[in-house]
This record gives C-alpha cells, structure tokens and sequence, in this order.
C-alpha cells in the first residue's frame, strides 16, 4: 500500500470521518435509519479472488434506531479510472461478509441476515463510469424469465472529483474540505481549502489524530506540486504548514513568470528554415495551450511549466484534445494505458 493509500485507510478509520461521509453525501431517508454516534469498525477477513486481503476496504457495523444494525461496506479506491467489475467484487465481498457471520455464529437461531450498504469513494482522476447495478453486467434480455433468478446488487458510488469548489464549500463539512485539497481547481483554490482547514481545527479543537493526518495530506500536496525543485523543511504545525503552502505559490509564479521571459528570449530561429518553422509551430502550440490551461486552472505549477518546454507537437496535440474534458490539470497530462 502507499503513504497515500495508506492515509486514505488511516483517515477512514476514523468514526468522526465516516460518520461526516454519511452525514453530508448519504440520502437523508438512509441516514434517518442510522445511530453515526455508536458505529464501531470491524476487523473482517474478507479476501478478493487472489486469496490476498484488500487493504483498502473498510467495514463499519452501525446500529439503527429500530434496533437492528446495518454494515457499511466502504471501498476507498484508489485506481486513476473507474473498475467496471466493481459492483461484482462488492457482490462477493458481501456474501464473504455474510459467510464470516455465519462462521462466527453471529446470527441467532431465527435472525435474519443484516443489511448491507455498499460504497466506493473513489479519487481518480478520469469520472467514474463503471455500472453500480450488477444487472448492467448480465447479458441477458429485457423481459427473459431468468431475471428472477439473477443475483441483485447495488452500490452507491461517490467521485470526489466531481463535486466543484462552490458546492463542497456550500457542504462546510470537514470531509468536503478533504474532498477540496484531494481536488483543488487550481493552485489558489488548494489555498484556499488549507486556510478553510485550518479554521475548521480552530473551531473543533477536539480533534488533533485527525488533525495530524491532514497535515500529511498537505505534505503530500506540497511534494507532489514542487517538481524538480526543492522544498524547504516541512513544519510540525498544520497552520505553519498552510503559511509555507502559501509562500511557496507565490515562488512558483515568480518561476514561471521568469520561465517565460526567458522562453521569449530564446526565440528568432532564422525564418525560411524548416528546422526554425517547426520551433515557431510547437512554440504556438505550447503558448496557446499555456494561455488556455491558465485561464481554467490559474497559476501553473514548475512541473506543469516543464512538461509544457520539454512536450514535443504531437505530445501539446494530444493534451490541447485532452484539456477539452479534464477535471483538473492532472488529468490533462495523466497517460493512459
């Protein structure tokens, strides 16, 4: 599992967290039926295919307010695109759920089996398309008398790259701002969310484990907009963390700003010359696409700047054809195999 996998792991394994999920993306009838103040986290067995456990998969038991309980199945995943067989794991990983009751003589003579409700939060980039009805998988007719013996399944999916910045900050719910960094629009809107944040904490200082892994997350953050060039040691403080976050962006403008010019300096290859109109053309393509990703994104990170110098034609043609679609400045560049 990696560092950011296995925060997203240590981040669900929080009652407060999961409890803040349900609370602002589930149905309210749902959420009506459930008691968020007693949930407890399950230690399942539940292994896929391979014989090897999903490290990504969490398992919450929820009381409800008749008395029953219910099991929330949550899956985190973490794969760039959608698993169109994913409602078929979430089909067999409930009934390993139901098995291990069994085995464990859970179930009382006469009790019926418990509900299940299954959810994949998913933080890819490309929109999650996959089919959350497993009848969508059979190959079968309309109308065939055989549907009634088919297996039914249903799982609800939340994209968290779906969501735009207006309406996560309209939610004012720590999960939404989780969902703004993991997210951001652009490098000012990142900003924003960490200010947000850190205003959060100060209003509910009763939270530092939380606390502390969001701190990771912004580390994370920083690590991965910095490029090739160095970071400066990371404070403790998440506040201290949001300030260097801040002046970090305001350095990486000026790069920019100086990458620029000198990419200006560099031109007036001799005209008439085949290698020289060829430098004009990817010198147009790479400006018009810059100008283009700016206006939507805002301030391009060093990396972003660097892809952009080193791309060749047909690598500024492709991600021009990809900007029409994307979500996020990562998904402009993001290969996909």
């Amino acid at each position: 599992m990696s560092d950011h996998d296995s925060l997203y792991h240590r981040l669900f394994s929080h009652p407060e967290i999961v409890a803040d999920l349900l609370t602002h993306f589930l149905e309210p009838a749902i959420l009506e039926e459930l008691d968020l103040s007693k949930m407890t986290r399950l230690n399942t067995k539940l292994t896929a295919h391979t014989g090897q456990r999903r490290r990504g998969d969490v398992v919450w038991e929820i009381p409800t307010r008749l008395g029953g309980r219910l099991f929330l199945l949550l899956i985190l995943e973490f794969q760039s695109e959608s698993d169109a067989w994913m409602v078929l794991r979430l089909h067999v990983y409930s009934g390993l759920l139901y098995q291990q009751l069994v085995d464990e003589r859970q179930l009382k003579a006469g009790d019926g089996l418990p509900p299940i409700l299954p959810i994949v939060l998913y933080n890819g980039e490309a929109r999650w398309k996959a089919a959350t009805n497993l009848h969508a998988l059979i190959h079968l007719p309309d109308g065939s008398p055989l549907w009634k013996y088919q297996p039914q399944m249903r799982y609800y999916a939340i994209d968290e790259g779906r969501f735009p910045d207006a309406e996560l900050k309209n939610r004012q719910s720590l999960i939404a701002l989780f969902f703004r960094i993991g997210h951001p629009e652009n490098l000012e809107s990142m900003v924003e969310a960490s200010r947000d944040l850190v205003a959060w904490f100060a209003d509910h200082p009763d939270g530092p484990p939380i606390k502390r892994l969001f701190r990771e997350l912004l580390t994370a953050n920083l690590e991965k907009m910095k490029g090739t060039n160095p970071l400066p040691p990371i404070p403790e403080q998440l506040e201290e963390i949001v300030i260097m976050f801040e002046s970090q962006v305001e350095k990486w403008a000026k790069e920019i700003e100086k990458k620029s010019l000198i990419a200006g300096e560099k031109r007036g290859e001799k005209r008439g010359e085949k290698r020289g109109e060829k430098r004009g053309e990817k010198k147009g393509k790479m400006q018009m696409l810059t100008d283009m990703l700016r206006r939507r994104f805002g301030t391009l990170p060093p990396w972003a700047v660097e892809q952009l110098a080193k791309a060749d034609i047909p690598s500024l043609e492709a991600w021009s054809l990809r900007f029409v679609d994307a979500q996020s400045l990562d998904a402009v560049f993001l290969e996909k195999n």
